[in-house]
């Protein structure tokens, strides 16, 4: 992946941008596309990985036009496009902004203030746990978000993914390539994921699933994750298994909260922003999985991402 630009610390806090983009997923990076395709200045600030949480994912066969493309080849692709288009990017957390005479200031925790006419909040969201004792501490030691990151590590041993999305299935897929075991848990009576994807796993001799069932605990052993309790919902009958790691893929959750001051959140904590991906804000804007929406695919991101862009681009003329 290119390098994004980087300034010297006094250029960039005197340089002010047409619009700064926090966040470089699909919705982020397409709305930079567009914005700078209109002749805009723009600044990406970005707290994690440049491309957003499709990085992750191992295949992509949904993307109009393309049969099949990883996640981070997709992520490197759109990126490189929005630098080689003469984006600005920096790798920092955004942690307020502030408007006043028409100027937006963004406020990062590393120290740094930028400035731009408008702004556009491409935040993503983050993977949901299923609060349970301990599970905060055995993250990175037997629990895990990732296969394509952590997969690896489980070669030829027995681990459990909890879910039955897309991504989980996506995720089952490729650790039955590497593991011993797969055991899925799911707490409907159904995957929830496409048939194909569905189909491709329960063919699968080293997976086993178990439906309807809810993980209740984690079993650990010296601040290492060694099993999970487990309960059917119907019968109510309860099941230690023996894992060497577990995949959580239960959802994601917006990290909206610091800006709902310019920007209204509904009851689940996305911002309350319709198609059009405007707030209460003039100049502030909103795209992506971090904004109330039936569908969050990464073509309804790149499709908010444009929208966002296009609306900053009329305001700003």
């Amino acid at each position: 992946m290119p390098s994004p630009k980087k300034y010297a610390p006094i250029e960039r806090m005197k340089y002010m941008h047409d619009i700064i983009i926090v966040g470089a997923g699909p919705a982020g990076l397409t709305a930079s596309v567009y914005a700078l395709r209109a002749g805009k200045t723009v600044l990406v600030i970005e707290k994690n990985g440049f491309g957003g949480q499709i990085a992750f994912s191992p295949k992509v066969e949904n993307i109009p036009g393309t049969q099949q493309i990883s996640g981070a080849e997709f992520a490197d692709k759109l990126t490189e496009q929005a630098i080689n288009l003469g984006a600005d990017m920096e790798l920092e957390n955004v942690t307020d902004i502030k408007k006043a005479n028409d100027i937006f200031e963004v406020y990062t925790e590393e120290g740094s203030t930028y400035k731009a006419k408008a702004v556009i909040l491409a935040l993503g969201v983050k993977h949901r746990t299923l609060g349970l004792d301990g599970e905060n501490e055995l993250i990175g030691n037997g629990i895990s978000f990732c296969a394509v990151c952590d997969g690896a590590f489980y070669q030829g041993q027995e681990v459990a993914m909890v879910g039955g999305g897309n991504s989980a299935l996506q995720e089952a897929l490729l650790l039955s390539e590497v593991c011993k075991k797969v055991t899925v848990i799911q707490d409907l009576a159904d995957f929830t994921g496409e048939k194909k994807l569905a189909d491709a796993l329960m063919a699968k001799e080293n997976v086993q699933v178990h439906f309807n069932t809810l993980v209740t605990g984690y079993i650990a052993e010296n601040g290492e994750l060694k099993g999970i309790e487990i309960e059917n919902r119907s019968t109510a009958v309860k099941k230690a298994i023996a894992v060497d790691g577990a995949f959580l893929a239960v959802g994601l959750v917006p990290e909206n909260e610091p800006f709902e001051e310019h920007a209204s959140l509904n009851s689940w904590g996305y911002f309350d922003s319709d198609e059009n991906c405007l707030t209460k804000t003039e100049g502030l804007f909103v795209a992506g999985d971090c904004r109330s929406k039936t569908i969050r695919q990464v073509v309804t991101a790149a499709a908010d991402g444009a929208t966002a862009a296009m609306a900053a681009c009329r305001f700003l003329d």
